[in-house]
């Protein structure tokens, strides 16, 4: 009997979710020189004319084959990757009063709106006409993207090889920003009124008989994003952390962790960073600025507040919960409120996962954790030695080899599989380059020129990028492969991103550590399990005993679906469905839309996606609350 082939660690993905095949190009070739705004405007009017036409086969006649019509918001109340003219004809033809999106209009309010001539493709063989859009809806506004090619089978007629389409406001309920920002002040004679400062405190602490519509677990980056984005919807909303003060959740984590994404990628929401911010922001650095827009944003935060129940009933569509808020007299106090909507935003995963192995109970050494829990290596008396393993060969656990280095330890990396390796300057310089950078589009607009791939085509553009990125990066590869550290090239040979959404894990933005091992000065224990913790160090299945006075584990986080179990109850996390990778649209799973169970939503991710994706959870959440949308709705 046939044994079941080996997936390797690189190409494994979360259970239950899809292997995203890689999209192809078509055969187009490269254009020298058109008219990119008649083309644009051509393809835009006879768009409109099938839309309001809702002839679908009209519709299909201006998509390539091989096409795909992504779309958050606007055709649905879901995101959707739309591969090929069959399959968006048969969507379309679903929708009971047709289409939801009305027309789209050419965007040409700036430079980098205006029609183009683009490359569809990382190395610039495929090129057609780009043209940044307006979108309206049914009920809202949005933009969109548009990237034509000549379709060679078909009399180089100009086609679509991608739309995409966002909603980003509903008609009526526009965000209080701009034209719409609050008056601040309502002048004349108001006997007894209250100041700015009166009425913040109050319904900051919800006195009285005001009630949160929505509750945020976490005041990370999730939780701050989507309650700043509700705020400005009109949504009450609180946030609740178990540490005293915003941004600990940053604050506490290992004495010398920086970002190891630049900041022109990880603004936020309505303040981004000043022009005079680094480039690579420190922890504690980060931890200030999320107090600092907790404040200004004007955000309900309860510090030291744990929820201790929370019961759902399906007939109301409302939450109990009570929880016990410590505050900053000492003093604790029992509340009990009733949000319609619960956001669980604890982290990207969930909690930390943390190996049973024999023998862990009979360490005598000086540390044994997880690298969530790991502050900072020890500074070593004189003329005394200690000997640290780290086991995990990821960001975090690189970034704690590292220092445990700098702090005079001898380390040893434990890799049992292989790692997908970038220079921060290289992999950063060829992903980010033209979107995320100094000088680059408003971030508004890079962030919709990311989202505008769809994540098939994204794959396939990103197998060409990461051979660029192994290209400058070979002198170091080399020498980590010599060092006999393993290395793999991610999913499909797609890299970095690929892997971050694929699996969450699996890889390092070397900021250094990697010339360490190459020299030497970093050890590497690689391919084998560890048998048993003994009282000294670590037992591997080859008999290699490694002597060991701490020993970090940095070996990532579960699923935030286990997450939701441990704090609600297994009811609920039967509901829910699985939290990342890939669903069969190449869509990410659960994340940042309905889980499953109503009034219930994940939030997580870096600060980029939190940033982008709490509009549109926002948005759902605003829509079901005026009536606009319902849970059950398409």
């Amino acid at each position: 009997m046939a044994t079941a082939a080996v997936i390797p660690s690189y190409n494994r993905v979360e259970p239950g979710s899809n292997q995203l095949k890689p999209a192809s190009y078509p055969d187009t070739g490269v254009i020298s020189s058109v008219d990119a705004n008649a083309v644009a405007t051509g393809w835009v009017d006879e768009f409109n004319r099938a839309l309001s036409s809702q002839d679908p086969s009209a519709v299909k006649q201006l998509f390539l084959q091989g096409s795909c019509w992504r779309d958050q918001l606007g055709l649905s109340w879901d995101y959707h990757s739309l591969y090929g003219p069959d399959k968006i004809v048969s969507f379309l033809k679903l929708a009971p009063n047709g289409s939801r999106v009305i027309s789209i209009n050419i965007d040409s309010s700036n430079a980098t709106r205006k029609p183009s001539i683009a490359a569809v493709d990382f190395k610039g063989n495929v090129n057609g006409v780009t043209s940044f859009l307006t979108v309206e809806t049914d009920v809202g506004r949005g933009r969109g993207l548009v990237k034509l090619l000549q379709d060679t089978q078909d009399n180089n007629k100009w086609k679509a090889f991608t739309l995409f389409t966002a909603m980003h406001e509903l008609k009526g309920h526009e965000e209080t920003i701009g034209s719409n920002r609050p008056h601040g002040v309502d002048h004349g004679g108001h006997p007894g009124r209250k100041n700015w400062q009166e009425r913040r405190v109050a319904i900051e602490n919800y006195e009285g008989d005001l009630e949160p519509t929505v509750l945020i677990l976490g005041a990370g980056q999730g939780g701050l994003t989507a309650a700043a984005r509700l705020h400005q919807l009109k949504v009450p909303t609180l946030i609740i952390d178990k540490n005293p003060r915003v941004g600990d959740n940053w604050r506490n984590r290992y004495h010398q962790l920086v970002l190891h994404d630049p900041v022109w990628y990880d603004h936020l929401p309505y303040v981004p960073f000043p022009s005079h911010w680094p480039i690579f922001t420190p922890k504690d650095k980060l931890a200030e600025w999320f107090e600092s827009y907790a404040r200004l944003l004007e955000l309900n935060v309860w510090n030291s507040t744990a929820l201790t129940d929370a019961k759902w009933d399906d007939e109301n569509r409302q939450w109990t919960v009570t929880l016990i808020r410590k505050k900053a007299s000492g003093e604790e106090e029992t509340r009990v409120l009733h949000p319609r909507h619960v956001i669980q935003a604890t982290g990207h995963s969930g909690e930390m996962k943390m190996p049973s192995i024999k023998g862990m109970d009979g360490f005598k050494g000086d540390r044994l954790c997880h690298s969530s829990q790991f502050r900072g290596a020890e500074k070593i008396p004189e003329g005394q030695t200690k000997r640290a393993i780290v086991v995990g060969c990821c960001n975090s656990g690189h970034d704690i080899a590292q220092d445990f280095y700098e702090h005079g330890y001898d380390v040893t990396i434990v890799q049992r599989s292989s790692t997908y390796v970038m220079s921060s300057k290289n992999g950063l310089d060829v992903l980010l380059g033209g979107l995320y950078e100094e000088g680059g589009p408003e971030t508004e607009d890079a962030d919709l020129m990311f989202m505008s791939i769809p994540n098939a085509m994204l794959k396939r553009m990103h197998q060409d990028a990461t051979a660029e990125i192994t290209r400058r990066d070979e002198t170091i590869l080399k020498g980590l492969e010599k060092a006999g550290f393993k290395l793999d090239d991610g999913p499909d040979d797609a890299g970095f991103f690929m892997k971050y959404f694929q699996r969450g894990g699996g890889y390092y933005i070397d900021v250094g550590c990697s010339q360490l091992i190459i020299d030497g000065k970093i050890k590497i224990k690689q391919g084998q399990e560890i048998e048993e913790v003994k009282p000294n160090g670590l037992l591997f299945k080859d008999g290699e005993m490694l002597e060991a006075d701490e020993i970090i584990f940095a070996t990532g986080y579960e699923n935030m679906r286990g997450t939701a179990r441990k704090i609600f109850g297994d009811e609920l996390a039967e509901r829910v469905k699985d939290v990342w990778g890939f669903d069969q649209e190449g869509e990410l799973r659960t994340m940042w839309r309905r889980t499953g169970h109503p009034g219930f939503w994940f939030f997580g991710g870096n600060l980029a996606l939190c940033r982008y994706y709490s509009r549109m959870l926002a948005l759902q959440i605003k829509a079901m609350e005026e009536g606009i949308m319902k849970y059950e709705d398409r």
